[in-house]
């Protein structure tokens, strides 16, 4: 795999987890089943969208693992019905976001179709912190 030459940089250290982290939302972005909306809520707060007609709630299942979220859902049956047309996917599939550190999931809202996610990102606390210097000797 190709490294991407910001990360190159002497001055840079300890992003090899950054760097696996673009690695795969660029794989996820290359995804383009089902069509998804974000929405900026304000104050931190998110929402995604999915557009799952056709499934029920127990046919999806929303997961946060390694900071990844994880959004999948399985289509069972429906095998032996004869479609004159069929516009309307009725295969399973696999979504999935990558979270920054923070990002707490708050419920999801399956309603007319869509599927609502609701993210948020509290304010992080200030953190200073001093280093005491000993001698040497």
């Amino acid at each position: 795999m190709n490294r991407t030459l910001v990360f190159d940089s002497p001055f840079l250290l300890g992003f090899d987890h950054t760097r696996s982290l673009i690695e795969r939302a660029a794989k996820a972005a290359a995804e383009s089943y089902p069509p998804y909306n974000v929405e900026d809520r304000g104050e931190g707060a998110l929402r995604i969208t999915l557009a799952v007609a056709g499934f029920t709630p127990d046919q999806l299942a929303v997961t946060v693992e390694d900071r990844q979220l994880i959004v999948a859902g399985k289509r069972e049956g429906a095998a032996d019905e004869a479609y004159l047309h069929r516009g309307i996917a009725a295969r399973g599939f696999v979504r999935t976001f990558i979270l920054a550190d923070g990002m707490k999931v708050e419920g999801a809202i399956l309603a007319h179709g869509l599927l609502h996610i609701d993210l948020a990102r509290p304010e992080p606390e200030r953190l200073v912190q001093r280093i005491p210097i000993k001698t040497a000797g």
